[in-house]
Parts: structure tokens; sequence; C-alpha cells
């Protein structure tokens, strides 16, 4: 079983490796690495697999995945949990296999989002770089307090019910949509409807997939609702927020705060070395002047313990594949 992996970093060869010889030595899965992106360019890069391994930024739309079958793949494993990237309705008409991983180490996540909620809060990014400077002044460095403050959490799954737990041991009234409310919400905080969250919550924290319904959920209106000086936060995908309106919202001061581990343009940018080139995105240079802004590149999942999850149920799915059994992660359009 032949695996062609796009996107590969140095740590997606090393756990896929070791996953693979831990855990599936006797299954005969053979791995090669391409450090491009999967998409109408390079997929020839796949002829003589049996499967590609493709991660979030990697294109699988009806063209792509008919030039996957021409050339004789036959299964797409996901080492992520979306699959926005992928026309699901088109791998079903050419009998593809498609898999994700649907939940990995939401803790990793979740601890991620609670970082950039409290380093943009307390000033932490510019008071480090303020110290080694030699500046000790606390001007322009005023937080304020979690405790008591309200936290609005959209998608209350695996990840949102994480993010609640950690928010409700910092001391905050912690507020939750879904509109698949998961039972265990119920002892974390309050279920409400999304326009209820967004006028009382002082932090609102986005961990909802990316469909159609959620497709720039956050917009001029529904941000024009959130409380004067709230705080934006979106670990989940770039595509829930409308990047001209949280900067039109900036720069008329009603958004206070934005934290983005995630961006609606991110393929270009995210998971390559750019610093020594010119970024022609205007609008992601414009956020990038922002003081009140913190940005990091899709580094929410980027812990060992989710890596070597990611990495085993990945395999597994393969493994599925290859023995013709059922797979619990396959995507279908049911």
């Amino acid at each position: 079983m032949k695996t062609a992996v796009f996107s590969a970093r140095p740590y997606d060869r090393r756990y896929l490796g070791e996953t693979n010889a831990r855990d599936h030595s006797r299954d005969d899965f053979e791995f090669a690495y391409f450090d491009v992106g999967l998409d109408a360019s390079t997929v020839g890069l796949a002829s003589g697999f049996d499967a590609v391994c493709a991660f979030v930024n990697d294109r699988l739309d009806a063209p792509v995945l008919r030039a996957l079958h021409a050339l004789g793949v036959r299964a797409v494993l996901l080492r992520c949990a979306g699959f926005n990237n992928v026309d699901v309705a088109a791998a079903e008409q050419l009998g593809l296999f498609v898999a994700r991983v649907p939940a990995y180490s939401p803790e990793a996540v979740a601890e991620h989002a609670l970082a950039l909620i409290m380093t943009l809060n307390r000033q932490t990014h510019r008071a480090y770089n303020r110290v080694r400077e030699g500046n000790f002044m606390l001007d322009g460095l005023l937080g304020r307090t979690l405790h008591g403050r309200t936290v609005g959490i959209v998608g209350t799954g695996k990840i949102g019910l994480a993010t609640a737990r950690i928010m409700k041991g910092l001391g905050c009234a912690v507020l939750g949509f879904d509109p698949y409310p998961s039972p265990a919400f119920a002892e974390i905080g309050e279920a409400v409807a999304l326009d209820e969250l967004l006028t009382c919550a002082d932090i609102v924290s986005l961990h909802c997939p990316l469909t159609p319904e959620t497709h720039h959920l956050i917009n001029e209106e529904s941000l024009a609702r959130m409380k004067p000086g709230a705080m934006l936060v979106n670990t989940s995908r770039g595509g829930l927020v409308n990047t001209d309106a949280v900067v039109r919202a900036l720069k008329s001061r009603h958004l206070g705060h934005l934290a983005i581990d995630v961006y609606e343009q991110e393929s270009a940018l995210f998971f390559q070395d750019l610093s020594g080139e010119i970024i022609d995105d205007d609008l992601f240079q414009r956020l990038m002047t922002f003081p009140n802004v913190l940005v990091t590149g899709h580094q929410g999942f980027f812990t060992v313990e989710a890596l070597q999850e990611i990495c085993s149920i990945t395999l597994g799915n393969l493994a599925d594949f290859a023995n013709g059994v059922e797979c619990s992660n396959r995507v279908t359009t049911a």
C-alpha cells in the first residue's frame, strides 16, 4: 500500500514513520513525502500511489479528485478534522475512500486558544520585546482580570468543551452556542442563542467547522452585535470570519482585540518560511499593523500528543481501507 503524503513537514515524516513502525510494521505500508501541497498543479506526483495523505490547505476539489482517480489513487486520508477542502460528493461518485481524524487532543487547541487570550489580554508579547530592549515601563500593557468575565464559546464539540472547562476554571462565566448542543456543556455553562452570546460575551471564541452555513459567521452584522471592546478568538477555520469586516471593526475601535490561529487566505502563507519574501496579501499585512491583533500560523494542533494521535488515527484509517473493513472515520455525504 503506497501512500503519497502532501504538505509534508519534518514532524509529519517523524511521527508517521514512528507510528507506522510501531503499530503497522506488518501492514506493508510505504510512504513518499512531498513538501508541496496537493492541487491541480501537483496532482501528477500521486502517479503510482494507492492513496494520498493530505492536510488542511490541500485542495481536493472535483478536478483534482478526478485526476487522482485516473492515476489509480483510491483513498484520500485527511490528517485533520475538517474536510471543507474536499468535494465529498465528487469523491463518492468516483468511489474514492475518504477518511479524516475527527478528534485529536482537543485540549491542545483549547490550550492554544487560552494562550492567545492571555497573551493578548496581558500584552505579554509586547512586554517580552520591551524588556529585551531594557524598557520596563508598564504604559500600554494594561490588561483586564479574566476572573468574572463572560466567555462565549461558539461550537460546543470536543474542542469547545475543553475550552469552556478551562475558562470556567479561571472563574469566567461561560455561554455556549451550538445548533447541535452537547449535553456535557450543561455542566459547564449556559446554552444561549448566538445573538445573546455575541451581545453578552467579553470574549468570543470560535470552535465550529467551516460549512456553507458557518461561512463568514462573523461578519459586519455579527460584529456590530458584539460588546464594544470585546475580544474575538478563532482557532477553527479562517473562513468563519470575514476579514474585511474585522478590519473595519478594528479601525472603528468597536472590536477590542483579535486573536487568530487561522486565516481565510492562509494556504498561500502558513506552513512555510516567508521571512525573506514580500508578502503581497494586503489584507493580512493590514491586520499585522494593529497592536491589538495577535496572529499565529495554525499551530493550535501542534503538540507531541496531538501529532501522535493524528498519525495513529490516520494510519488506522489506512489500515481499514487496506483490509476492506468499515471505517468509523469515513467521510460521506450521508
